[in-house]
């Protein structure tokens, strides 16, 4: 979906990056993990819900989480099996090279997101409330609770992290914006975002409502993919270069 087709070069380009975390910076959904090892089944049932539109992904994530009853040491078990995207590292690097900003957004837990980060390497790069906006876990003995610091009141959603809203915010006036996710959770950030690069969920989500986006599977795609559109040709438009997929 490209909203703004205001004229300019490459040159005076300056993107602004912002990532879902769970199935897009991740090999798999953490919390998806989580919620299978260590929560009572019926969480699948909360899921449904989730999906069909019944409930928004804040009343799931805070129901869901209810179910979990595990020590401390499942929890860092189930999240350390989860690997992270081999090329994320390389595309953050590439991305503060050329000073373009990179945020992650996600419903998924701040906890969880600091932990895999730290183990790539690149926590520095994404603090809480600043590069970095997620629901906020907290570890009780052997019980976890969500707070929701970035949910947007009122939201007609009832999304655990207001994508739209941080991007809004974030955007400061830079062009384009980027927006690179994977599931239904990211279905409203698309709605504000300049060049998308979608997979699984989303990309299905974008060929259904038309929504002009670019497949990718790993963060080296979506280098290539940046790399082709900002190549240094006069009054190139982003949104001639944009793939509509159907």
């Amino acid at each position: 979906m490209m909203k703004k087709t205001r004229d300019t070069t490459a040159q005076e380009m300056e993107p602004v990056i912002f990532c879902d975390f769970d199935g897009t910076i991740t090999q798999l959904d953490v919390t998806d993990q989580i919620l299978s090892h260590l929560a009572h089944p019926s969480w699948r049932e909360i899921e449904q819900q989730w999906m069909q539109g019944l409930i928004g992904s804040r009343e799931c994530m805070e129901r869901q989480v209810a179910l979990v009853n595990a020590p401390l040491e499942e929890l860092h078990a189930a999240i350390d099996a989860v690997a992270v995207d081999a090329d994320f590292v390389p595309f953050c690097k590439f991305a503060r090279k050329k000073r373009w900003p990179v945020y992650v957004l996600s419903d998924g837990f701040d906890y969880v997101i600091r932990r895999i980060l730290k183990r790539a390497g690149v926590e520095r790069q994404f603090r809480s409330g600043s590069t970095l906006f997620a629901s906020a876990l907290s570890v009780e003995g052997r019980r976890l609770t969500l707070s929701f610091p970035h949910s947007q009141e009122p939201c007609a959603h009832g999304c655990a992290t207001c994508k739209a809203a941080l991007i809004t915010r974030l955007q400061e006036g830079r062009r384009p914006v980027v927006f690179v996710g994977d599931g239904m959770s990211d279905r409203f950030a698309v709605e504000v975002a300049d060049v998308i690069f979608a997979k699984r969920q989303l990309l299905a989500h974008c060929r259904v409502n038309g929504i002009a986006c670019h497949p990718f599977e790993t963060f080296k795609d979506v280098q290539n993919g940046l790399e082709r559109l900002l190549v240094p040709l006069p009054a190139r438009r982003l949104h001639h270069a944009a793939v509509a997929v159907s």
